[in-house]
């Protein structure tokens, strides 16, 4: 396929995949049984990275700003980092990894093996049947996971400050409470969509493409995830430059 084409065939994958999302309630046991798989299944790595997003913020935003203005100014630029980039950004990238090769395995040992082609056989859509569940419980369980991201970076953040790093609990308690827009919680929220409809999309397109035997499974599980990687970081700059922007 030419290079060219590559972004409108993505699209119409996509568009193809969500056609039956009007009708809800034949997808939902799938739904559901996806959304425990790809966001809960998916909570300790992402709070074990949200302990070390706080902790690593508060020291160099520490480092950065201290002597140079009022120690409540660590709470603000801690806070806002976190909702506008970090908890978004890193979380996608942990779901791109963790799901979206997940997804495209699955999808292509399927295919390998006939599976998908049976089901064309006995009448049933298989983008309908096997696609859009996963990608909806993407796009729904990433927004959660961040959130999840946010509240456990900025409490650890608040921790080793207050703790460690001579930045009082109030100061940092008065920067992130007096400081926080709903334009920065809303603009991650918004992010997180996107790279989750982004990521379920990557990881059932590659999927469906595999043509061959593990070789292929193994090579479509890459581009999977090396896909979501670089529209993660697209849409994160599309997003900052029309959300963002001042």
């Amino acid at each position: 396929m030419s290079p060219l084409l590559a972004p409108v065939d993505y699209l119409a994958f996509l568009a193809r995949c969500l056609v039956g999302s009007w009708d809800l309630r034949r997808t939902w046991p799938r739904f559901i049984a996806q959304l425990s798989m790809h966001g809960v299944g998916a909570l300790p790595v992402v709070i074990v990275t949200s302990i070390f997003i706080g902790l690593t913020t508060a020291v160099q935003t520490t480092y950065q700003l201290m002597g140079v203005v009022p120690k409540y100014f660590v709470g603000m630029g801690v806070g806002r980092l976190v909702l506008i980039e970090l908890a978004p950004v890193l979380t996608g990238f942990i779901v791109a990894g963790r799901s979206a090769s997940a997804i495209a395995a699955e999808l292509g040992a399927m295919r390998v093996s006939e599976q998908i082609d049976a089901l064309d056989v006995m009448g049933v859509d298989p983008y309908r049947y096997l696609c859009l569940p996963r990608i909806l419980a993407t796009t729904i369980g990433l927004p959660v996971l961040v959130v999840v991201t946010e509240v456990v970076a900025v409490f650890t953040a608040l921790y080793i400050s207050s703790s460690m790093l001579n930045v009082p609990a109030a100061s940092f308690t008065y920067g992130v409470t007096h400081f926080f827009m709903l334009r920065d919680f809303t603009g991650g929220i918004v992010k997180a969509v996107l790279f989750g409809l982004l990521i379920g999309n990557s990881g059932c397109y590659y999927g469906f493409g595999v043509h061959g035997g593990a070789e292929a499974v193994g090579q479509a599980t890459t581009r999977a995830v090396v896909l979501s990687a670089v529209l993660i970081l697209l849409v994160d700059f599309v997003i900052a430059f029309f959300f963002f922007r001042i």
